[in-house]
């Protein structure tokens, strides 16, 4: 089972660069539990990043660069399926 409704979907969030910054996504729930990724402007992304964590559904940039802004998207899977959360944009200024 994997319901359609995020129970927190990311939300719009700016900072300045070399701050941190916080997206953070509860997902649906499911049987059983769904995992948690990130999509960043449609890709998905991956633990090359050093500067990323992904940790329960947050996502946290260390230190936010310019290449960082853009729109991201909280994805939930199971054994059921896959859901996109809305996306949210991260702006570095």
């Amino acid at each position: 089972v994997l319901r359609e409704d995020f129970r927190q979907p990311p939300g719009d969030a700016a900072v300045a660069a070399g701050d941190p910054a916080v997206l953070e996504c509860v997902p649906p729930r499911g049987h059983p539990e769904p995992s948690i990724s990130w999509k960043k402007d449609g890709v998905r992304l991956g633990d090359e990043d050093e500067r990323l964590t992904i940790r329960g559904g947050k996502l946290m940039v260390a230190s936010a660069r310019k290449s960082d802004a853009g729109i991201y998207v909280c994805v939930a899977t199971n054994v059921a399926g896959q859901r996109d959360s809305e996306p949210a944009e991260l702006v570095v200024f």
